[in-house]
């Protein structure tokens, strides 16, 4: 069978700082490799809608599957999927990712049939089952497919980690992933999951608190097949279990591997687990991000981060340390003023590290969606991008948009005006000289990208699918309804590969 994956546009925070790889997809992309079929990918951060309608007409797929990673990518995801339908009526049609998860009725709704069927969970092996099974059966029977017939019930997670790597030959134009200064840069995965529950994200949600590790021969052995010098090491907390890391840094000395590292990690696991984060840096850890959320007690008690102001300034302390460039991620609340957004300002000029912000927003899958969704003071998928005020604010929105921008210009300027570019126009014709011109362009984009006039704008847009609220608001759920891959089993699943 002729399969088609394929990856929406990039968000507005992408469109600046990075472009990352579709690693979840590549994954997907080898098991569908593995199971026989005819594979190729389409990531639409690179190419456009135009490159995409002309696969359809070269490549002819029977089955297209799109990537919904991101909650603001749904209405092109269903728009590209209706017209599809126009052109291709026998082809069939399907959309996995974490946020479409979240979501499945509704992406199903909004398509009025143009979507075949959701799936739910982890994608690799449920995508092999869902492709032999058009051949005849029932697919909505099938664990984490959810049709407009019926659904399967709650998704597996798969039983490896390693049996998958992601089959990069399928992209194209590899060249243009990066992030920051790491130009180009591929990604790599060490670990799934999660086991904390920040009220703010969805990655313990959709996992269902469990936590599972590739072997340290597996991660280096993928690591071997990347030809980009840098490498994003994706994990939502790196390092957890300081054995694996020394483990698979022993397994790259053994190979010879030597790249460039960029990875995410918590303030409590750098303070408990400094040695393996120093044992990277000799390795080649140049960036690490660390998301502190809050420059205050109540605002990580908000978060509920299981962190202290204490143990963040002890984390950026080791990190300075051992050599490590850190950025840091704060979450701007709707309520704040304009004294509060001069705080933070003051607060970001006054330590070395790079601050980014991000607006907080209550997602699909976060507990923050049944507490604070009935609040919204919009249901535009396309506005849940971390970089837009979805909820309330106390400034007039305008003002907010305003404050949140001077804010992001300051901080910038600190990193990137023209003092630091002229420090890094040696890195910036290097890079043109070898064809890498991302880092330079983000350089210049600022303005462009981060507008006030465009945020506030944007809200005033024709809305044409809105999203579905909880029917429980006010509190969180009781029981699994806030998972995807239920966490008793998922416990079990990650005990299992201890």
């Amino acid at each position: 069978m002729r399969v088609l994956l394929v990856h929406p546009s990039p968000l507005m925070y992408s469109e600046l700082y990075l472009r990352l790889e579709p690693l979840g997809l590549e994954r997907v992309a080898a098991a569908v490799l593995e199971a026989g079929h005819d594979v190729r990918m389409i990531d639409l951060q690179i190419f456009t809608h135009r490159d995409y309608f002309g696969e359809l007409e070269n490549f002819k797929p029977q089955a297209i599957g799109f990537s919904l990673n991101y909650l603001a990518n749904v209405p092109e995801v269903v728009d590209l999927a209706k017209a599809t339908r126009q052109l291709r009526p026998d082809c069939f049609i399907f959309v996995g990712g974490h946020s479409g998860s979240f979501i499945a009725p509704d992406i199903l709704n909004h398509a009025e049939g143009a979507i075949d069927c959701v799936v739910r969970g982890e994608g690799e092996r449920v995508t092999q089952q869902l492709l032999e099974g058009l051949g005849g059966g029932d697919i909505s029977k099938l664990p984490g497919v959810v049709t407009a017939h019926g659904s399967g019930g709650p998704p597996k997670l798969i039983d490896d980690l390693d049996r998958f790597m992601p089959a990069r030959h399928l992209g194209r134009r590899r060249n243009k992933y990066f992030i920051g200064e790491l130009d180009p840069c591929a990604s790599i995965e060490f670990t799934r999951g999660c086991p904390w529950d920040c009220s703010f994200c969805s990655a313990w949600t959709f996992y269902g608190r469990s936590y599972r590790k590739s072997t340290a021969e597996a991660a280096a052995d993928d690591m071997a097949s990347i030809r980009e010098p840098n490498v994003f090491i994706v994990d939502d907390v790196a390092f957890i279990h300081p054995e694996h890391g020394f483990a698979i840094g022993q397994e790259l000395e053994k190979r010879n591997i030597k790249k460039r590292y960029y990875l995410e990690t918590r303030s409590d696991v750098l303070c408990r687990n400094q040695e393996v984060f120093a044992y990277w840096r000799r390795l080649g850890l140049e960036y690490m991000f660390l998301g502190l959320e809050a420059i205050d007690e109540e605002g990580l008690k908000a978060h509920r981060k299981r962190s202290s102001l204490g143990i963040n300034s002890k984390a950026l302390e080791i990190a300075r340390k051992i050599g490590v460039t850190v950025a840091i991620n704060l979450i701007a609340d709707p309520d704040w003023d304009e004294r509060r957004f001069e705080i933070v300002r003051e607060w970001a000029l006054s330590i070395p590290e790079i601050v980014h912000l991000t607006v907080a927003t209550p997602y699909p899958g976060t507990e923050t969606w049944f507490t604070e969704s009935r609040k919204l003071t919009t249901r535009d998928y396309r506005l849940f991008d971390i970089q837009h005020a979805v909820l309330p604010t106390r400034l007039p929105l305008n003002r907010f948009y305003e404050e949140l921008v001077k804010t992001q210009s300051v901080i910038n300027r600190k990193h990137m005006g023209f003092g630091i570019i002229k420090d890094v126009a040696f890195l910036v014709a290097k890079l043109a000289l070898q064809g890498q011109t991302n880092f330079a362009k983000m350089l210049w984009k600022f303005h462009k990208v981060y507008n006030p006039k465009r945020q506030y704008g944007d809200h005033f847009n024709q809305v044409k699918y809105e999203m579905t609220l909880p029917k429980q608001t006010g509190a969180r759920p009781a029981g699994d309804a806030l998972y995807v891959h239920a966490p008793k089993v998922a416990r079990a699943a990650a005990a299992a590969h201890e």
